[in-house]
């Protein structure tokens, strides 16, 4: 597959988090709607409302939608923005992780769980304790998971510091180290963190953090991680600058090296994705606003081969522009 494939042109659905389970490929990603909210920074124009689930049993055959598997009403504690999700497996149960917005206009993490990889899902009363921000990514190591979080303006990452939020806290000085995801382990029984949520730190081939004014190579959102030869990658987007970059490292928690670019600017100001084998192939899930003629809220899932070089460094992708 060297050209994108676009998933369900039937629907606008971004931010794609892919999982093989049972050896079926199952996608869940945010569910775009035109809710006539004017475009900000804050992101008050991602105005998501429910998650749907597919399922896939080869990558260039037909895509199931499952339907709605979590609805905005069901979920006590959130008020709006059901922003990106991940999904994972543990003690014969499926955890959805999701983003949203509580009572109190505060990013927390919430969690909904269900006997089955389409749900649905049931929410818990509450977020995960002590989470915060948006994009949660998880991932798995050694029977161990790993949560992966945050994100800039929209997501509120830089209103706290060491945990803690404060409304008057802003971005670090241009030449200041960026501020970082965090990362935590889960418990056992995957209800929270066992772990204070920690910072990760990107850097530099000369050891050097990744600095507030490098737009090209900081933090700014969509935490994925995937291993690939014994090595961590951690990926993420850019943000303001449109990219999806990747640093690498020796264990979760970093620090990681910057490596590159995987997927250089699409069409929209978002971009967000997943990596994942499937089949002894592996595979980049990202989104465009092509098919809705750039309109940045109307976004559409897609997926393309993901390539590696010999020396484990990954072939940048070419997106939509």
């Amino acid at each position: 597959m060297k050209k994108a494939r676009y998933l369900f042109p039937n629907d606008y659905m971004a931010d794609p988090s892919a999982h093989v389970f049972n050896e079926k490929l199952y996608i869940y990603p945010s569910h775009d709607w035109d809710s006539n909210v004017v475009e900000n920074d804050k992101g008050d124009h991602f105005n998501m409302k429910d998650y749907h689930a597919f399922s896939m049993d080869d990558i260039n055959g037909p895509i199931k939608n499952h339907g709605k598997i979590l609805d905005l009403k069901d979920i006590q504690w959130a008020s709006k923005q059901l922003w990106d999700s991940d999904v994972a497996f543990k003690n014969n149960t499926y955890y959805l992780y999701f983003s949203a917005k509580d009572r109190d206009g505060i990013f927390r993490i919430g969690i909904a769980t269900s006997k089955d990889p389409v749900g649905p899902f049931i929410p818990s009363p509450d977020p995960v304790p002590g989470s915060f921000s948006i994009d949660p990514c998880l991932f798995e190591d050694d029977n161990n998971f790993y949560m992966y979080f945050g994100g800039l303006w929209g997501g509120q990452l830089e209103k706290y510091r060491n945990n803690i939020y404060n409304n008057n806290n802003e971005l670090p000085g241009n030449s200041s180290p960026a501020l970082g995801p965090k990362i935590a382990k889960m418990r056992d029984d995957m209800s929270g963190f066992a772990e204070t949520p920690k910072d990760i730190l990107i850097i530099d081939q000369n050891g050097e953090s990744i600095t507030q004014g490098d737009t090209d190579r900081r933090f700014f959102e969509a935490s994925w991680m995937h291993k690939y030869k014994n090595k961590y990658y951690f990926s993420y987007s850019t943000g303001d600058t449109h990219k999806i970059c990747y640093a690498t490292g020796d264990n979760p928690y970093g620090p990681f090296v910057f490596q590159g670019i995987i997927l250089t600017p699409v069409i929209g100001w978002t971009t967000h994705h997943s990596i994942l084998e499937f089949k002894n192939k592996w595979y980049l899930f990202h989104h465009d606003c092509l098919p809705s003629n750039g309109i940045t809220w109307l976004r559409s899932m897609k997926v393309i081969e993901l390539e590696y070089n010999y020396d484990g460094s990954i072939k940048t992708i070419q997106g939509s522009r």
